[in-house]
């Protein structure tokens, strides 16, 4: 017997979902998911030299596919599902019908639309950490980090974290959208991973220029256009504190730039472009943990902070460190994320606002999450000083964390295959790894027209 049509359409809006939520929802996952694809596919795959771009770009595209799949297999269970032991969570199919058409644990919309939203984040997450391994991990070896990294290391900070159940979201941490799962994980994982992968060629070293600055600008623009959708997804809900998510986003990188590029003009006498876009790198990381608790003057100085000490850790003390030499960061990951991540999680922990923090975790329990600022202001120091203690807590557990599963992850794969292309790859890059050419069209017709003007010279018919 056949339903009638007004059951139909309750089993397809139920009374419990919310329409526009749930049509931002999946609106700023799919700006998420643009980030990835093809925001960093282009990006670094033009901020590499030519004979990697390729491989660059290869990297970010595989590690969409197989994180998505290894999500919904058992990842997105493990980071807000039951928990296992400790801060584990527990493994299990985000696939069945009856648990996609329902609700989440948090928000009005079904929750197939969570995981899709969260599966984008784990994937960007995973392509922003390989950004540190660009222009010599052996491609083998990334297809198994992507897993392993997923399963051993994001879904612990996520549970930690993001979940009810996490004991860090116990005891108040404020991460608006990922400044620690998110950022400062994959600065430290990235790094750690370099470590262990080992440098580039010399040669590479030496001279790493990007062969198309302006689709690197191109890549770039959808990076800072879809953090839109990164931090106004944040509060699971259309809503005011969305809007202001959105704009202290913008607001904050736009600063950031300005600052990258003033201090370049000062102390480097050129404006760069490539500095502007670490500049504005390092704003969008900087005020995602706190996109919807600070108010807009706090998004602005956070800006600024952004501009200038991650610019001071890259371009002034990694020169003097000589660990931070030793490891190779071709793109400067650990500065603009593990850096400005940081600078977030401390910032948040001094400017988050009473009021937004319950808008945004609809509570109200005065005893969790206040700014230091406002606990001088209110008479309320030792909740502040609580709050910043947690943030610093948080980073502590995130180092932590992935130092150890990174290394042991790194320790793991290289016992199945090399972690670092041979030399001869290294040599000659795409062509070696993937058998293809990314400007392979480029160079043969230029090769065509070169022999078409030597013959002519010497009146050779053609």
């Amino acid at each position: 017997m056949e339903l009638p049509s007004n059951l139909i359409a309750d089993e397809a809006s139920p009374e419990w979902m919310n329409k526009g939520d749930n049509a931002w929802q999946l609106t700023a996952a799919t700006l998420v998911g643009l980030q990835s694809i093809p925001g960093l596919v282009i990006l670094f795959g033009s901020v590499v030299k030519k004979r990697w771009a390729i491989n660059s770009a290869f990297m970010s595209f595989y590690a969409f596919a197989s994180v998505l799949v290894c999500w919904v297999l058992w990842g997105y269970r493990m980071s807000f599902g039951e928990k296992l032991f400790l801060f584990v969570g527990k493994p299990a199919l985000a696939l069945d019908e009856k648990f996609l058409l329902g609700r989440p644990f948090l928000g009005y919309f079904p929750t197939a639309t969570m995981v899709f939203f969260q599966g984008v984040f784990a994937c960007i997450t995973v392509i922003l950490l390989g950004g540190c391994l660009l222009g010599r991990m052996n491609f083998r070896a990334w297809v198994l980090f992507v897993p392993f990294w997923l399963t051993l290391s994001y879904t612990v900070g996520a549970f930690s974290i993001w979940c009810p159940d996490g004991w860090l979201a116990k005891l108040g941490i404020i991460d608006f959208s990922g400044g620690y799962v998110i950022h400062l994980s994959a600065g430290v994982a990235g790094f750690t991973a370099a470590f262990w992968v080992g440098p580039r060629s010399e040669k590479d070293r030496e001279n790493f220029e990007p062969n198309k600055i302006i689709l690197m600008l191109a890549g770039a623009g959808l990076l800072w256009m879809g953090w839109s959708g990164f931090n106004g997804g944040g509060p699971f809900v259309a809503s005011v504190d969305s809007s202001l998510a959105v704009l202290n986003t913008h607001v904050c990188t736009a600063t950031s730039i300005l600052t990258w590029l003033l201090l370049d003009n000062l102390l480097s006498a050129k404006p760069s472009v490539v500095g502007a876009v670490q500049g504005m790198i390092t704003g969008l990381v900087c005020i995602t943990p706190a996109a919807g608790v600070v108010q807009g003057w706090a998004a602005m100085l956070m800006g600024i902070i952004s501009g200038s000490i991650p610019r001071y850790t890259m371009m002034i003390l990694h020169k003097k460190v000589k660990f931070l030499q030793q490891v190779d960061d071709p793109i400067a990951i650990f500065h603009t994320h593990a850096i400005a991540g940081s600078l977030g999680g401390i910032l948040t922990g001094f400017f988050a606002v009473p009021k937004l923090c319950r808008l945004f975790y609809m509570v109200p329990d005065w005893k969790k999450y206040i700014g230091l600022a406002y606990g001088l202001q209110n008479g309320r120091t030792s909740a502040g000083l609580r709050q910043l203690g947690i943030q610093l807590v948080g980073i502590s557990f995130v180092i932590c964390l992935n130092i150890v599963s990174t290394s042991i992850i790194c320790w793991f794969i290289r016992l199945i295959v090399p972690l670092r292309l041979s030399d001869d790859e290294l040599q000659i890059g795409d062509d070696a790894i993937h058998g293809e050419k990314a400007f392979a069209l480029w160079s043969d017709m230029r090769t065509i027209s070169i022999i078409r003007f030597m013959m002519q010279k010497k009146s050779y018919p053609i």
